[in-house]
């Protein structure tokens, strides 16, 4: 399963409005078959798994979400298909939260005469697809707040002056977090004063450049989505992940809405003393509230700098 995942990773950031799923199929302890959901949501990746392992009786197919059960015009449901092809046993990390599905495709699995295991690193499996899960329960994309300051929170000088604070490798680990999401926001301070092109520089993912928004009132530039109020991020079309890049007043206003699911803080080993915070006040009245609302994930070295991965704990 935690291959099955790795290969979902794949597809994330290009599959909007499908989940990125990745699949896998096993017959006598060797892998026969691997897919993972297409840019654009098709195939699907049981689909593709299937087709390359051929003959799967006898086989187990692990994936990482519930097989689909409602039919598309755009091809067969999943669930239909992996029935058909009779394979032993089908390993499931999470259930579908679509309501088309929800449950269905386990039914006619079983129902099938195939046996079926769900809950298998149901964790790292939602987190590998959580803009999916985000716009299915929350009826938005899931939002990443990208950060890279000083020891001592400060994101430029007093004169505005950013170039460079973090090294080469956090800077392209940053680059591979763009081409991880569909859109990228920046807000209207950021957008006139430094012009960024906010496309992915790295060999061979060129291609992956995130769609570009703009937050604040005013004429967007050409190619360019304007947005003005953060929860306006529910209405972007085929987009379930959004990556926040600048700056401390946007940075300030998702936070005040409670519309981050994500941090991500690239800390360098300079302190800068006076200059420009990181983010700007967010509303906070009492020290208390602050507690509790966020578990560090992951912590990373990137050349000198270290990168801390958060999530936001939701009930």
């Amino acid at each position: 399963m935690r291959a099955a995942i790795a290969l979902s990773e794949r597809g994330h950031g290009r599959t909007a409005p499908n989940p990125n799923v990745g699949c896998i199929v096993v017959r006598d302890d060797r892998v026969i078959g691997r897919g993972w959901t297409q840019p654009g949501g098709r195939p699907h990746a049981e689909a593709r798994a299937i087709e390359a392992a051929g003959d799967i009786g006898r086989a187990t197919l692990y994936v990482t979400l519930e097989p689909c059960a409602h039919m598309s015009a755009r091809g067969p449901a999943c669930a239909e298909l992996i029935a058909a092809a009779r394979p032993a046993r089908v390993v499931i990390a999470l259930r579908d939260p679509d309501g088309r599905t929800d449950g269905r495709g386990i039914d006619q699995l079983q129902a099938a005469g195939i046996d079926v295991t769900v809950g298998v690193e149901a964790g790292a499996a939602r987190r590998a697809m959580i803009g999916f899960f985000t716009r299915q329960a929350l009826g938005r994309p899931s939002v990443t707040l990208k950060l890279a300051s000083s020891l001592d929170g400060r994101i430029a000088m007093p004169d505005g002056a950013s170039r460079w604070i973090t090294g080469e490798a956090a800077r392209a680990h940053a680059h591979l977090e763009r081409a991880r999401h569909e859109t990228i926001l920046v807000g209207r301070r950021t957008l006139e004063t430094d012009a960024p092109r906010l496309d992915v520089r790295l060999p061979g993912l060129d291609d992956r450049s995130p769609r570009r928004i703009v937050l604040g009132h005013g004429r967007a530039p050409e190619t360019w989505m304007s947005l003005d109020r953060p929860d306006a991020i529910a209405d972007i079309d085929d987009a379930d992940h959004v990556l926040i890049e600048g700056g401390a007043g946007v940075a300030a206003a998702f936070l005040e809405a409670d519309l981050v699911d994500r941090l991500l803080w690239y800390r360098a080993p300079i302190i800068i003393g006076e200059g420009r915070d990181a983010i700007a006040a967010i509303g906070l009245t009492d020290l208390a509230e602050a507690h509790g609302r966020w578990r560090a994930i992951d912590t990373r070295q990137l050349g000198s700098d270290r990168l801390d991965i958060y999530e936001r704990v939701r009930q």
